[in-house]
């Protein structure tokens, strides 16, 4: 059955000694059930989750107020009817993906400006508890491999794609193998990252910190606004800001595909109790958008 708005009423009831007059659930998450709750005068967001801890949720909610990224307070935390629960402040805005059309060109430079500022003081985060050996490469496979078994599951698109791929790592292997273990915020594309009133407003669901990278936050964010039929001037911002050099121009470019073969991987996949839509016109949308960047990274 899972998590459903009468559960998070009597969860209201128990913390707070009130029923919530409104309880709205958000897009379906990979691994999380989260309503957004009207309880007297506030609003709250409730997350939830029955696949682990919050732990490092906190944790890095926590750090990342201290070095001020805008990101949710925590209210309460623990466990209720077989879930674990988080309470956060609520910030007003809406992703950008949803804010995008309403956006204009300058309010995109600003918005990308300082998501470049965030990114050079997460950068400046220790890391605790890199393995020994860490190689940025074996993300990337990771990533690939992903990609492969689910399209092979799925049967909606073509695994030559991802093969393709990764007999493409090889040109940029020392590129790739010269990445650093830095903090970065690799999910604030055009979800995660709230505008409102045309200026960043927020930054939320931070359950872990990326370590690598972060021109992957960039590519994601072009593939992502690509697959919604918008033009990408906001990661030429982005990218205009990072001052990115050749080599770094074509593993953009490879990172964009690398998204591009995990979209495909996750049309037809369900993630707790949805399944992530596919029709042919999704598929051949994507089949589209990856023979376009292939075609670009073939000529960079």
């Amino acid at each position: 059955m899972g998590m459903n708005a009468e559960m998070i009423e009597r969860l209201c009831l128990k913390l707070f000694s009130q029923t919530p007059q409104t309880v709205s659930r958000c897009g379906v998450g990979t691994g999380n059930y989260v309503y957004i709750v009207e309880l007297g005068e506030d609003r709250l967001v409730f997350r939830c989750s029955q696949d682990g801890s919050y732990t490092d949720t906190i944790r890095w909610l926590k750090r990342l107020a201290d070095i001020r990224v805008p990101v949710p307070q925590v209210l309460k935390n623990g466990n209720f009817e077989g879930y674990e629960y988080l309470v956060l402040t609520y910030i007003e805005g809406r992703d950008l993906g949803l804010a995008y059309p309403e956006l204009g060109e300058e309010e995109k430079r600003k918005i990308a400006r300082q998501v470049v500022e965030i990114q050079d003081r997460v950068a400046g985060l220790p890391l605790e508890d890199v393995p020994a050996g860490w190689q940025w490469s074996n993300f990337l496979e990771d990533m690939l491999g992903r990609a492969r078994e689910r399209i092979a599951r799925n049967g909606y698109f073509d695994v030559e794609r991802v093969d393709r791929l990764s007999g493409g790592m090889a040109q940029l292997g020392e590129y790739f193998a010269a990445v650093k273990p830095v903090a970065y915020l690799d999910d604030i594309t055009t979800k995660n990252l709230l505008v409102h009133n045309g200026a960043l407003s927020g930054v939320i669901d931070v359950d872990w910190i990326g370590v690598g990278d972060r021109l992957t936050q960039a590519a994601l964010t072009y593939t992502a606004l690509l697959n919604m039929g918008y033009g990408a001037s906001y990661v030429e911002y982005l990218l205009e800001e990072m001052a990115l050099s050749a080599v770094q121009k074509k593993a953009f470019l490879f990172y964009a595909l690398l998204y591009c073969v995990d979209f495909m991987g996750e049309r037809g996949t369900r993630f707790m109790d949805k399944t992530v839509d596919v029709s042919p016109e999704i598929v051949e949308r994507l089949n589209r958008i990856y023979d376009a960047l292939w075609k670009e990274l073939e000529q960079n």
